[in-house]
C-alpha cells in the first residue's frame, strides 16, 4: 500500500480530532451528588406518594432510598453502595413493606472480599444465597441509578442484577423520545424498555437528572408500579 501524503492543514485537523476524542474518552464520569425528588406513584392499583433520595455516607459510600406509601401499603427500599473509581457496587440493601398489618423485611449483604451476596429476614431458604458476585454487578435499586447515567452517556444498557437471591441479566433498548413535565416545565426524556417473560420494565431518563424521571413496571400486561417525577429538590 502506498502511503498518502497529508497536507499540514489536514494533519492539524486530524490531530485536533484525535485529541478531542481522547479527551472525551478520558473525561471522568460526573461525580455523585446528593439528590432528592418527589414522585407521583401508582402502587397496587392505588394512588401513592413516592420519594427517591441519594445521600452521602462519608468517604466514597452513598445511600439510595426509595419510599412509596398510600392508605393501604408502605414500601421502602434502600441500597448502600460505594463509588469505586467510577464503578458503583452495592454493599448492603433492605427491602421492607407493610401491607395493612402484614410486614415483610429482607436484608442483603454484598461481600466483595468474599465475592458473594447473601440475604436474610423474610426470604425462602433457596433465596438466601450465596450468589457469586462479578465485577459490574448491581442490585435492582442501584440499576436505576446506573441506567440514568449510562443512557445519557450513550453506554450499553446491559447489567447483571443480583437481587432477591439470584442473578439475572437485564438489558434495555431505546424506544424513542417523549416529553415529561417536571416542576411544571416540559423536559425531553429518552424511553427505555426491558422485557423478560411476562414482566416488562420501562424507564424514562432526562439529561441532568441523577435518577429516572419515570419508572413503570408491568406484569402480565398490567401496570404494577408506576413512578412519575413531580419535582426535584
Amino acid at each position: 500500500m502506498i502511503p498518502l501524503a497529508l497536507s499540514p492543514i489536514v494533519r492539524s485537523v486530524l490531530l485536533t480530532a484525535t485529541l478531542v476524542a481522547a479527551s472525551a474518552m478520558a473525561a471522568p464520569a460526573r461525580a455523585l451528588e446528593p439528590f432528592a425528588a418527589d414522585y407521583q406513584a401508582s402502587y397496587m392499583g392505588l394512588s401513592a406518594n413516592g420519594r427517591m433520595t441519594i445521600e452521602s455516607q462519608g468517604g466514597n459510600q452513598w445511600k439510595y432510598t426509595l419510599k412509596i406509601s398510600n392508605q393501604v401499603a408502605q414500601l421502602t427500599q434502600t441500597t448502600v453502595f460505594e463509588d469505586r473509581d467510577g464503578q458503583w457496587r452495592p454493599l448492603t440493601g433492605t427491602d421492607a413493606s407493610l401491607l395493612l398489618v402484614k410486614k415483610i423485611r429482607r436484608n442483603a449483604v454484598y461481600d466483595w472480599a468474599k465475592g458473594e451476596a447473601r440475604w436474610s429476614g423474610d426470604v425462602k431458604p433457596e433465596r438466601a444465597g450465596p450468589v457469586p458476585l462479578q465485577t459490574g454487578d448491581v442490585d435492582g435499586l442501584l440499576m436505576n441509578l446506573a441506567i440514568a447515567r449510562d443512557a445519557v452517556a450513550g453506554k450499553p444498557l446491559r447489567y447483571r442484577m443480583v437481587d432477591e437471591g439470584r442473578a439475572k441479566p437485564m438489558s434495555f433498548t431505546v424506544a424513542g423520545k417523549e416529553s415529561i413535565i417536571i416542576g411544571g416545565k416540559p423536559r425531553q426524556a429518552t424511553k427505555l424498555v426491558s422485557s423478560n417473560g411476562n414482566k416488562q420494565m420501562l424507564i424514562w431518563v432526562v439529561e441532568g437528572l441523577a435518577l429516572p424521571a419515570r419508572i413503570l413496571q408491568r406484569k402480565d400486561g398490567k401496570d404494577d408500579i408506576d413512578l412519575k417525577i413531580v419535582s426535584v429538590q
